[in-house]
């Protein structure tokens, strides 16, 4: 629903020079959410009003004039055009030099054939508007101004074209804010300022209407209410400029008199109205009833509709005229010699509007709001309305009197408010607010409540009010939602994560920062997996919960283990030819159990990967994994008996005996089973024993007040000795003075016996309570020496 702030300001007194950014956040605020807004003509820069002084032809260019043009500076300028509408005397949009003109082109000036041009004239097109904003303008030719202002005036102002329009979100529930009154009682509201609203007042020619027309709603549950009003000697033209700026701000093009002020009436009360031609209504009978088998009807967009019997039209005494809340018929529109016209105004059921509209594949300005559902008191206002703009404008001659038929027996019936109880100290207790009821009423009143006694009536143009907590809700806009007290929710657990959760997220950010991208898969897979992956066939498991009825076999079975299913999108994307794919998944695996009862869940963390990568990089990632799960006491064992892997590239690891995961190069058998022809790495952790391990509270280390001590050693041992023993074995025998071990060299060669290897470390060490002498480092040396030669490792001579 798009805004003219000028529009606006006629029903409340809100400043000129109001910040909009504010207007927009007071107001959406309060209710009534602001997408955007925008200034009318922003987009063009330095163009003006000019007046064309004198026109000669261009020396070298038969279809070139030069112009001298008053821009209201000391002296004209001048202006090469192709134009042919240009005369002397004549005002015309200029865009001088360094001008943007709609389109987002620059203007500068230059020469044209030799002769210096200092601008351009604007066409209506240039200036982002249309023939139909200004009727007098042509198409294809430069814009003649014959509108009220001098020369030097900034075109945006000259032609009106500095409205601000402001676009809101409205819901559904609000049908009311769907028109520029309904935004206006929302800004009066907002801003405490008074309503102006203006009753309609229509002088009429001394001539009654009755009898002219017969009108009769036979489908009273589809139909609230249905009002006419007749106006003869219609003299169709163009409408007054005022009328068009606001119908081009509000997104509407100007078509004429007429028809605009439908549109206008539609946009200013929101409720839809249609001006049919009396010639075209036979035998003067109008009927709101459901249309019959095969009837059919050719709208105004010029397409013949086949209407189901489902569908409310307004009829004639022969034919429907028009589709009831959507659109009328061919013959209902307004051409140029109409002469006499019934004005209709209508309510007809939302949903009814709606199921029309869909079933038709329209959807108009008119059925997008009935379908929200109006106020059948707007009809009469809105009628009203409609002949006192047709005597302002000078449109025709209206006849007095209305011509109205009910759904009931009278219009009392549809009066009748909505009665709820106002509740003050459940409403302070629901908001956690101690407002009195004085200023809940002072709220409640200006939003057009009334009261009877201790019950709120509330507007008939609110459907949205219905319950108690409807009432808070409008108490809380006012009060300011930013006003009410942040509390914490009593009687229940505050919302926060769990350890578990907060140890899950912890998993998916260093996934996420080493490369790894998160994936989901099915938890039933087939059994066939199980082989692709070279599953021992008496491996426990291959043991798995069947589905009892499955949606096919390769979803048969709960997985044992999760390594197929991350293999299968490895696959994937490898047969998608992609370089290289980097996957995890917090993944849960069913084991079954020995009796009836449920399978034990384990909730595994795996990952895979292929392309431009080896296995220390695997290695590098799940000790890093580790190490920000603060997991650092685990034993690292080369494994060759893991099915899926390669025997002589994967490790296990464990925690005091107890395995924790593994992780290696996969099987080259298996990677050629899932069609990858390179090399795939995989690791499987089990997340449920990380979060056992895992050390959730971190412990202060202060700044060292003491310089280290470092001592390089290299020893000899058996190549099949994992460097990790000689560490554990280094750091279990060196006291608390040792600060680091780490490995620096590897090596095997001519130099080292077969069978053997030299291995480097270099060893730190510190006091926290002095500095270390050469006496202290060396009596730490000689307990990892003997450590060292306890594991079959000797000093390097």
């Amino acid at each position: 629903m798009n805004l003219s702030m000028r529009w606006l300001r006629e029903f409340v007194d809100i400043d000129e020079n109001i910040n909009m950014r504010e207007f927009s956040e007071a107001i959406t605020m309060s209710g009534s959410k602001v997408e955007s807004f925008e200034k009318e003509g922003s987009e063009l820069k330095n163009i003006v009003v000019g007046r064309v002084l004198s026109t000669e032809k261009h020396p070298d260019a038969d279809r070139l004039t030069v112009c001298k043009v008053d821009v209201g500076e000391a002296e004209p300028i001048q202006i090469v055009t192709a134009a042919t509408n240009v005369v002397p005397d004549v005002l015309v949009p200029v865009a001088k030099d360094n001008s943007v003109v709609h389109s987002g082109q620059k203007i500068k000036k230059g020469k044209l054939r030799g002769v210096l041009s200092q601008g351009m004239f604007c066409s209506v097109a240039e200036l982002g508007v249309t023939v139909h904003d200004f009727p007098y303008a042509i198409e294809d030719g430069i814009f003649l101004i014959q509108e009220d202002c001098k020369v030097g005036d900034d075109i945006r102002d000259a032609i009106g074209l500095n409205d601000t329009k402001v676009e809101f979100e409205i819901t559904s529930n609000r049908p009311d804010c769907f028109s520029v009154i309904g935004l206006a009682r929302e800004a009066a509201a907002t801003y405490n300022k008074p309503l102006k609203l203006h009753t309609p007042v229509v002088k009429g020619i001394g001539e009654s209407c009755e009898g002219m027309l017969d009108v009769k709603i036979e489908n009273k549950e589809l139909c609230k209410m249905y009002s006419a009003k007749i106006v003869k000697n219609v003299r169709v033209k163009p409408s007054p400029r005022w009328l068009r700026e606001r119908l081009r701000a509000m997104g509407v093009r100007p078509i004429n008199n007429i028809v605009d002020i439908t549109n206008y009436v539609m946009l200013e009360y929101g409720q839809p109205m249609h001006a049919f031609d009396l010639r075209f209504v036979d035998g003067a009978k109008i009927r709101i009833r459901n249309a019959k088998a095969g009837e059919t009807i050719t709208t105004l967009d010029g397409i013949e509709r086949k209407l189901s019997e489902k569908n409310l039209i307004i009829a004639d005494e022969n034919k429907p005229i028009a589709i009831a809340g959507v659109m009328g018929g061919e013959f209902s529109g307004i051409v140029d010699d109409t002469n006499t016209i019934v004005f209709e105004s209508a309510n007809f059921d939302g949903a009814s509007v709606r199921l029309t509209a869909k079933e038709h594949g329209m959807r108009t300005d008119a059925s997008s709001r009935y379908e929200k559902g109006l106020d059948p008191n707007n009809c009469l206002p809105a009628l009203q309305r409609a002949c006192e703009l047709v005597e302002l404008l000078d449109a025709g001659d209206v006849y007095d009197g209305e011509i109205i038929d009910f759904a009931g027996e009278s219009i009392d019936k549809i009066n009748v408010r909505k009665r709820i109880a106002l509740e003050p100290d459940w409403i302070n207790s629901f908001l956690d607010t101690k407002l009195s009821v004085d200023e809940m009423r002072a709220i409640l009143t200006k939003l057009e409540c009334e009261f009877d006694g201790e019950d709120v009536l509330p507007p008939t143009f609110r459907p949205d009010l219905q319950h108690k907590a409807d009432i808070a809700e409008e108490i809380a806009r006012f009060v300011g939602y930013n006003t009410i007290p942040s509390t914490s929710i009593s009687g229940g657990a505050q919302g926060k994560y769990t350890a578990r959760q907060k140890f899950d997220n912890k998993i998916a950010s260093t996934m996420l920062a080493l490369g790894l991208s998160e994936i989901m898969t099915y938890s039933f897979v087939s059994p066939k997996y199980y082989d692709k992956i070279l599953m021992p066939k008496d491996s426990k498991l291959r043991r798995s919960v069947v589905i009892t009825n499955p949606l096919g076999e390769d979803t048969s079975v709960m997985r044992t283990t999760a390594l197929p299913s991350i293999l299968e999108i490895l696959a994937k994307n490898y047969n998608n030819r992609n370089e290289k794919a980097y996957l995890y998944e917090l993944a849960r695996e069913y084991i079954p159990t020995t009796d009836d009862k449920l399978p034990v869940e384990k909730n595994k963390l795996i990952g895979g990967f292929y392309g431009l990568s080896d296995f220390f990089e695997l290695k590098g990632i799940v000790e890093e994994t580790l190490d920000r799960l603060s997991i650092y006491d685990y034993d690292v064992e080369a494994s060759a008996d893991e099915f899926a892997y390669h025997p002589g590239r994967c490790a296990v690891l464990t925690i005091d005996g107890e395995r924790i995961g593994v992780f290696g190069e996969l099987h080259p058998q298996v990677a050629e089973n899932y069609g990858i022809v390179e090399r795939v790495y995989a690791f499987e952790l089990e997340a449920d024993l990380l979060f056992k391990y895992t050390k959730s509270e971190k412990q202060y280390t202060p700044l060292p007040k003491f310089p280290a001590v470092t001592r390089d050693i290299a020893v000899i041992c058996d190549e099949n000795i994992p460097v990790l023993t000689l560490e554990k074995a280094m750091k279990k025998s060196a006291g608390s003075t040792l600060e680091s071990v780490k490995l620096f060299d590897v090596y095997q060669g001519e130099q080292i016996e077969k069978g053997k290897k030299n291995v480097a470390f270099r060893i730190t060490m510190r006091s926290h309570n002095e500095t270390l002498t050469d006496e202290h480092a060396n009596s730490t040396m000689k307990k990892i020496m003997k450590a060292l030669e306890n594991e079959g490792a000797v000093l390097r001579a």
